[in-house]
């Protein structure tokens, strides 16, 4: 399985191709998403990248992190797996028990 990149620090206008031939110089990517505000459609300020090859993955964490991306300096990490969310997506816990007002 390939390795996926965090890429943090991106500019707000970075859009999936820019990021995408950004990485490619290290070597062949597999995917590359700016994460974008789902009512705006601007970029969030960070993204990930997947590499076909760990090696480049590990190669671009190294020599990429720091560099300059559109008058940015971006920090590139491993990217920690997604976390499981609720399927309801109520509990946001809370709870206690209502009091009334006395006048």
């Amino acid at each position: 399985m390939a390795k996926r990149l965090f890429v943090g620090g991106l500019p707000y206008t970075a859009t999936d191709a820019e990021l995408s031939q950004f990485f490619a110089e290290i070597g062949e990517v597999a995917s590359a998403t700016v994460i974008t505000d789902r009512y705006s459609g601007q970029g969030k300020g960070f993204g990930f990248v997947e590499y076909k090859n760990d090696a480049d993955a590990d190669k671009a964490i190294k020599e990429l992190s720091g560099k300059d991306f559109g008058g940015r300096k971006i920090i590139v990490n491993e990217a920690r797996p997604r976390e499981e969310r609720s399927s309801a997506g109520y509990d946001r816990g809370g709870g206690g028990q209502r009091q009334s007002r006395r006048w």
